[in-house]
């Protein structure tokens, strides 16, 4: 689909001009809407240019992935003060970033896209193609229906409470409105998706297949807004909530399921239209998941868009106009014939051990090293283990060595695996453990493992689970093995109303990983659970590979171990790289030697000052400091637990 990647940017430039305008209300009537929409063709030219807000900056490298950190899946260090750049996002201390251009790009570009979206909606709705009912239009309303809602969802997820646009932006038109509720949004996005998706092409039946939304994906996004809905978010006094919980009156979706007609209120009411919304895209189009997980990336890669397989929806990227996946994301190339590009999203090493030893996720997932050129490895330290799922150097062809952004790998904006996964938590939360929600795990899972350790690690793993707690804890943990890299971790732990507590979780598995690795405190059976962790890995070098003696467990330390420096390729030497007994800092005092808390592990989610992990995490971006003063007092950054200092 390479020919639809490069159109999608030429559109996005003819018709509606650069994301730094979106509020200049004269530009887009440059085309007269009922001449574009009275033609297919020319619909979907300005459909096309709603996805052009896809590939550019605000999205490719800051939205989509680099922001999605700090949780317990993907985490990267920051520096020992805030310094006003994404790191701040990344130690939840976003507040600060008032004033940052980034954040105001972010913002800009969302509410572009949403703009072109409604243009679309009326131009469609009032065409007499649609009224007639031509199958094309109604594909792209669906489309760019969804498309409003992707976009409202990244700003609920990112600055909690917005501004509701639902008309096109026009000349005299108030745009100087106040925030609205996410869950009125979410509401109102599922209520639009619910009436539009009947409309749509599945994935097998559209030109585009999965590089542009499909009725696959509109079915399982209903399911994800409805997740959504139903869980926790920050509300305007800091806490975070449940609507249920502090809405007087409850935004309502009706829909009609196998001839019954339902009304979703409460939080339980959006759990059941979540299930209900799993279980009609496994009835219309259910497929197998793909028995090579590495392969669902490896496409990605290749440029190849099975229609049929995990993924049922990818933005498209243009090779050298579009895509930072393997450049900022992704298993880092330092340079060489195919470029550069090294992983700003990494994960800590308490991820990499949460994998069950056979799980055949963790090499597809977690890389332990890095390749300095093409044909040459080095190893990587415990804290900045990276997204093995794409790497520049399995490109169809050789990008060329000054390339670096711009890859044109594709994105996954939802699996297959995803609508699983819901089904099993939606049921999970209405009825608890049941066989509907157990089989649905259990179909993830069996992949995960080799047919032998299935009976194991898949049916008594599973049916272990007894009770509603355990098999929330289980899906929790799931999602993490499964998704880890692909950036969805940080929105499921705003639902779930736990990122507090597996923040505060994973600062102290690893320093009790760092103590453990030390041989301290081993008294304490805490501690003592991570004796047998690698304290170093013992690596060799052959034919430029890095082989790792010991990448998991504690080894005997090899006879022909010599400094890393003197490591020689292929001379059957080893060195040593300090794993887990670097996750402490070790200080020496008048000649008595403490171990403390790592800088790492200190500074990196430092924006959460609760111990307990009760508190609410300030995960909030504030809006952007231009915006807010030109609102003359409609919006603010008041609340939402946004830290506005740093005193």
């Amino acid at each position: 689909m390479k020919q639809y990647k490069y159109l999608l940017l030429l559109f996005s430039a003819i018709l509606l001009g650069s994301c730094d305008d979106y509020l200049n209300v004269d530009q887009p009537s440059a085309f007269d809407v009922d001449y574009v929409f009275s033609s297919v063709a020319d619909a979907e030219k300005m459909v096309n240019a709603v996805y052009a807000c896809f590939p550019v900056d605000p999205y490719t490298s800051r939205m989509s992935n680099v922001f999605m950190q700090n949780t317990d899946v993907e985490a990267n260090g920051v520096s020992e003060n805030p310094d006003g750049s994404r790191r701040d996002v990344w130690s939840l201390q976003g507040g600060l970033l008032q004033s940052w251009s980034d954040i105001k790009n972010c913002w800009n570009n969302c509410y572009l896209a949403i703009d072109r979206a409604n243009q679309c909606i009326e131009g469609i709705e009032a065409s007499g193609l649609y009224q007639s009912g031509d199958a094309n239009m109604k594909q792209f309303l669906g489309e760019v229906y969804c498309l409003r809602a992707y976009w409202y969802w990244m700003l609920c997820n990112f600055w909690g409470d917005v501004p509701l646009a639902l008309k096109a932006s026009k000349a005299g038109m108030d745009l100087n409105t106040p925030r609205v509720d996410k869950n009125i949004i979410y509401s109102q996005m599922i209520q639009d998706l619910v009436n539009v998706e009947e409309g749509m092409f599945f994935a097998d039946k559209s030109s585009a297949g999965i590089e542009k939304i499909n009725r696959e994906f509109a079915l399982g996004f209903i399911a994800r807004l409805a997740m959504f809905r139903a869980g926790y978010g920050t509300i305007q006094s800091g806490e975070q909530k449940k609507a249920d919980d502090y809405l007087s009156e409850l935004p309502e979706v009706t829909y009609t399921i196998n001839g019954v007609t339902k009304t979703a209120k409460t939080s339980t009411d959006y759990y059941q239209l979540a299930e209900d919304y799993c279980q009609k895209l496994m009835l219309l189009k259910d497929r197998p998941l793909n028995p090579d997980f590495k392969k669902i990336f490896y496409n990605e890669c290749q440029f190849l868009t099975p229609v049929d397989d995990d993924v049922l929806f990818e933005v498209a990227y243009a090779q050298n106009n579009g895509g930072d996946v393997g450049w900022c994301i992704g298993l880092s190339v330092d340079g060489g014939s195919w470029g550069s590009g090294s992983s700003y999203v990494c994960f800590p090493v308490t991820y990499y051990y949460s994998f069950d030893d056979n799980d055949l996720r963790l090499p597809v997932t977690c890389s332990l090293v890095k390749y300095t050129n093409e044909t040459t490895q080095a190893i990587l330290g415990p804290n900045n283990i990276v997204p093995a799922k794409w790497c520049r150097l399995w490109l169809k062809d050789n990008p060329g060595s000054t390339s670096s952004k711009g890859t044109g790998i594709n994105w996954p904006v939802m699996r297959y695996s995803d609508v699983l996964l819901m089904l099993a938590e939606a049921e999970n939360e209405i009825n608890g453990p049941t066989a509907v929600a157990k089989d649905a795990l259990k179909t993830v899972r069996n992949r995960a493992f080799a047919p032998e350790d299935r009976a194991q690690k898949v049916e008594g793993y599973v049916n272990a689970l007894s009770s509603k707690t355990a098999f929330f804890n289980a899906v929790v943990n799931e999602r993490a093995w499964e998704f880890g890299g692909e950036c969805i971790r940080k929105f499921d732990l705003i639902r779930w109303g736990n990122y507090g507590e597996k923040v505060v979780q994973t600062r102290q598995a690893l320093n009790y990983m760092g103590l453990a690795g030390n041989e301290q405190n081993l008294d304490n059976p805490v501690v003592a659970r991570y004796r047998n962790l690698s304290p170093e890995l013992y690596y060799q070098l052959n034919g430029g590979m890095i082989t790792i003696m010991n990448p998991r467990y504690v080894a005997a330390t090899p006879d022909n171990l010599v400094a890393a420096a003197d490591l020689k390729d292929g001379d059957g030497k080893w060195a040593a790289q300090s794993w887990t007994k670097s996750l402490v800092k070790k200080v020496t005092t008048d000649g008595i030697t403490t171990y403390d808390v790592a800088d790492y592990t200190a500074r990196t989610w430092r924006g959460y000052k609760d111990n307990t992990g009760v508190a609410p995490v300030p995960y909030l971006l504030p809006i952007p400091y231009d915006i807010v003063s030109k609102s003359e007092g409609v919006l603010s950054n008041t609340g939402y637990g946004l830290v506005l200092t740093n005193n």
